[in-house]
C-alpha cells in the first residue's frame, strides 16, 4: 500500500472532557492528587512530566513552567495556571519539611538529569532540584542502587482519578492523560492558534496538534449549523 494513502487514514479521536466535567471531577479530588490533576490540566502536561517536576521549574512570578527532557528529549515551557499559585506555595511549605529532614538525615540527593550528576554531583541536594511531587518514602535508585527519595508514582494519581471520574459520574472513559487531551481542545475552542497550543503541547509535528481540531465543539472556521440560525 501507498506510504501517502496510509498516512493519511483518519487518526483514532481522543476522548475528550467538556469544562464542565473536568470541573466535576476535580472538585471531588483532593490534596497532593488533586494538586496533579489540575497542573496536568492547567498546563497541558503528560503524567511523567507532572511527576518529574523539580522547585526551579516553576515559575511564580511569569506564570509558566519548564518541562525538561520533555518527548523528543527537549525542553519546553507550558503555562502554570495562576488559581494554583497559592495551593502550591503551600504545598512546597510541606515538601521542604521534608528536603530538610533528608538532608538532616544524611539522605543521598535526588536523582539528577542526564550527565548533570557527574558535572554537579552535590546539586542533588540543592532544594531547588527537589522534586515537587516526592515519594513518602525512600528506595533503591534504579540505577545506582543508592537509597534516595524518588517522586511519586503514577499510579497514585491515577487511581484517585479514577475514582473521582466515577463518583462525579462522567460516562467517558476518561484517564488523567484526557485531562491533556483537553487542556489543547479548550484553547482551541477558546480561540487559540494551533501553533500555540502545539508549543505549549511540545509536538514536534503539527500534524499530531491538528487532531484536536476534529473534537473541539467550535469549529475553526466559525461555521454555525443551519439549524442554530
Amino acid at each position: 500500500m501507498d506510504a501517502t494513502v496510509r498516512s493519511n487514514r483518519p487518526r483514532t479521536l481522543p476522548v475528550v472532557l467538556s469544562r464542565e466535567e473536568v470541573r466535576s471531577i476535580l472538585e471531588i479530588m483532593n490534596g497532593v492528587t488533586w494538586l496533579m490533576a489540575s497542573l496536568i490540566y492547567g498546563g497541558g502536561l503528560r503524567i511523567d512530566a507532572c511527576l518529574k517536576l523539580r522547585i526551579k521549574d516553576i515559575d511564580f512570578d511569569r506564570g509558566f513552567l519548564t518541562v525538561r527532557s520533555g518527548k523528543g528529549n527537549k525542553d519546553r515551557q507550558t503555562l502554570f495556571p495562576k488559581n494554583l499559585a497559592e495551593p502550591f506555595r503551600n504545598h512546597l511549605s510541606g515538601i521542604r519539611i521534608i528536603h530538610e529532614e533528608d538532608r538532616r538525615n544524611g539522605i543521598e540527593g535526588v536523582s539528577m538529569p542526564g550527565a548533570l550528576a557527574y558535572k554537579y554531583p552535590d546539586a542533588g541536594k540543592e532544594w531547588g532540584w527537589f522534586w515537587v511531587f516526592p515519594s513518602a518514602n525512600l528506595s533503591a535508585d534504579p540505577v545506582t542502587n543508592t537509597i534516595r527519595r524518588h517522586h511519586m508514582y503514577p499510579t497514585t494519581v491515577q487511581k484517585t482519578f479514577k475514582q473521582a471520574r466515577e463518583k462525579a459520574r462522567v460516562v467517558k472513559q476518561a484517564s488523567v492523560h484526557t485531562l491533556r487531551h483537553s487542556f489543547a481542545t479548550h484553547l482551541l475552542e477558546a480561540g487559540y492558534d494551533l501553533r500555540t497550543v502545539q508549543e505549549l503541547l511540545g509536538h514536534a509535528n503539527l500534524q499530531t496538534t491538528m487532531i484536536y481540531t476534529h473534537v473541539a465543539t467550535k469549529n475553526m472556521l466559525g461555521v454555525v449549523s443551519p439549524l442554530d440560525m
